[in-house]
C-alpha cells in the first residue's frame, strides 16, 4: 500500500498504520494496570479503525482542535475511550504525560470521555445508545452553517440493541445526511454474552438500508479494507447516510481474550501483564489461532 497523506500533513504507510493499532492495544494494557481495571477487549476491536481514521483519514488538525470545519468523531461505544486517548496524545491534542495519573483523583481522563476536560474530543459519552443522535444533529449543524466536515459514529454492536439508535437511523435517512457516517464495531459481544442470543442485530446492513442508508460490510482489522471504505465515502452532502459495518473480534491481538466473555473488563497484574505485553509485541496471530 503506497504511502498516504493524513488531514493534519502526515505521511503514513501501512506498517505505521499496524504499528500504531499496536501502540492502541499496548498503551490500552498499560493505562488499564494504573487504573486498576479496563476494557482491553472492546478496544482491542477497534484498534485498527481507530489507527486508520485518526492517522490516515480524518480531517483534523490538533494545533487547532476547535477548527470549525474538522471532522467530527463521536465515540459512542464510550467506555473503549482508553484506546483513544493515547491517539489523540500521540498526535498532539494534548500532553502524553497527562495520561501517567489515568482516571486517578483530578486526572480528566475517566472510563468514559468528557468533551468539556479534553482536548480532542467531540462527546461526553455514558450510556450507550445516544451517539447516533448526536451525530445527527452535527450534521444537521453543518448543513445550517454550510460547512462539509463529515461526522463519524463509532458504534458498538451491543449497543444496536437501543431504540434510539434505530430512531436516530430514521432520521438521518429522512433529512439525507450524507456527511453522516456510521462504524459499527461488529467484534460479535457483548456485556452479557453473544449479541445473537442476547438481541439479534443480523442482518445489521438491511437494517441500516430500510432506513434509507448506504452500506458496506468489511473485514474490520484488514487496514486496506477499512482504508478502502473510508476513501469510498461519498462527498458530505444532501443523500444517504453512509454505514461501514466492520467486522472484529472482541479482543483481537490477545489470544486468551479473544472472543472471551470474561475479558470485557478485567485487570492484568504480573506475569499475565507481562505475557500479554510479550504477545502484542509479537503482533497480531491468525484467527485460526482463537479457541
Amino acid at each position: 500500500m503506497p504511502d498516504r497523506q493524513q488531514g493534519g500533513g502526515r505521511n503514513v504507510s501501512r506498517a505505521f498504520l499496524e504499528d500504531r493499532a499496536k501502540f492502541v492495544r499496548k498503551e490500552t494494557v498499560r493505562l488499564s494496570r494504573i487504573a486498576g481495571a479496563g476494557h482491553y477487549s472492546s478496544t482491542f476491536s477497534a484498534a485498527e479503525l481507530f489507527a486508520a481514521l485518526y492517522y490516515a483519514h480524518l480531517r483534523i488538525n490538533p494545533a487547532e482542535p476547535r477548527w470549525p470545519d474538522r471532522d467530527r468523531f463521536i465515540l459512542s461505544k464510550g467506555h473503549a475511550a482508553i484506546g483513544l486517548y493515547p491517539v489523540l496524545a500521540d498526535l498532539g491534542f494534548f500532553d502524553p504525560k497527562l495520561l501517567d495519573d489515568y482516571t486517578r483523583f483530578g486526572s480528566p481522563f475517566g472510563d468514559h470521555p468528557d468533551m468539556k476536560k479534553i482536548t480532542g474530543v467531540d462527546f461526553s459519552s455514558g450510556s450507550l445508545g445516544h451517539g447516533l443522535s448526536i451525530g445527527v444533529g452535527m450534521a444537521l449543524g453543518a448543513r445550517a452553517q454550510g460547512r462539509s466536515f463529515r461526522t463519524y459514529v463509532m458504534l458498538g454492536d451491543g449497543e444496536l440493541a437501543e431504540g434510539q439508535v434505530w430512531e436516530a437511523a430514521m432520521a438521518a435517512g429522512h433529512f439525507g445526511l450524507r456527511s453522516l457516517v456510521a462504524i459499527v464495531d461488529r467484534n460479535q459481544l457483548c456485556i452479557d454474552g453473544r449479541t445473537e442470543e442476547i438481541m439479534a442485530i443480523e442482518p445489521i446492513e438491511d437494517r441500516f438500508r430500510s432506513f434509507g442508508w448506504d452500506t458496506r460490510r468489511i473485514d474490520g482489522h484488514d487496514l486496506d479494507a477499512i482504508l478502502g471504505a473510508l476513501d469510498g465515502l461519498a462527498a458530505a452532502g444532501r443523500g444517504r447516510p453512509q454505514a461501514i459495518i466492520a467486522d472484529t473480534v472482541k479482543g483481537r491481538g490477545v489470544k486468551r481474550m479473544e472472543l472471551a466473555l470474561n475479558w470485557h473488563v478485567g485487570n492484568l497484574a504480573g506475569a499475565d501483564y507481562d505475557d500479554v505485553m510479550a504477545e502484542l509485541d509479537a503482533g497480531l496471530q491468525p484467527l485460526e489461532a482463537v479457541s
